[in-house]
């Protein structure tokens, strides 16, 4: 596991899986092992999953990756997922939204809060930041460098997971948000946040 900027191990685990690079910690992949490990990879197979918009937007990273570990061309700017992360005095606050429909939160406490599925509670401002994170992905490019720490305190980092490999932007939380395309990521990421906060205080 790279990086471990929680107490709990569980955690750091969940923190592990969401960014879609560190495949050994993915379980339940069930159909999907043979494909995505095999020795002797089956590039159409690979691509019908990369491609298959009913799939988890994290196994379909899998796939895309495995594909561009193998040299293969696979289609520009397919968002498959969101990750903001802040850094707080408290620690470090996550949420990442994917494709089909999947959310995840981890506060600066290492508390998890998961909604699964297309229609969950917190489904319209999951594809809000989806659709703004669209927006960011169409004006910037890949990082062909292996994805970095976790921010420092009074930093925040927006990662896009994609069908060509990871994106992302940086800075201090001021200046992002007053940036058109990554004030409109910070609104709505806001925005999901403070209904799953909204959820978990009623339960």
């Amino acid at each position: 596991m790279p990086f471990a900027p929680y107490s709990e191990p569980a955690a750091n685990q969940i923190y592990g899986l969401l960014f879609c690079d560190a495949p050994n910690l993915l379980v339940n992949l069930g159909d999907h092992y043979p494909a995505l490990f095999a020795k002797a990879p089956d590039e159409a197979a690979l691509r019908a999953m990369a491609e298959n918009a009913n799939l988890e937007g994290r196994i379909r990273a899998l796939a895309y990756g495995r594909l561009r570990e193998l040299g293969k061309s696979v289609e520009a700017r397919i968002l498959l997922g969101a990750v903001i992360e802040v850094a707080l005095d408290a620690g470090l606050d996550v949420l990442g939204a994917y494709c089909e429909g999947g959310v995840r939160y981890i506060n600066a406490t290492g508390k998890i809060s998961i909604f699964e599925g297309a229609n969950h509670p917190v489904s319209n401002e999951a594809r809000a930041l989806l659709a703004a994170s669209q927006n960011v992905v169409n004006r910037i490019g890949p990082w062909d460098k292996p994805r970095l720490a976790p921010p420092s305190l009074g930093r925040v980092r927006m990662s896009f997971i994609v069908s060509d490999g990871l994106y992302f932007g940086e800075g201090r939380m001021e200046d992002l948000a007053r940036d058109q395309l990554g004030g409109a990521v910070i609104n709505a990421a806001t925005q999901l946040l403070l209904a799953i906060t909204s959820l978990t205080q009623r339960n």
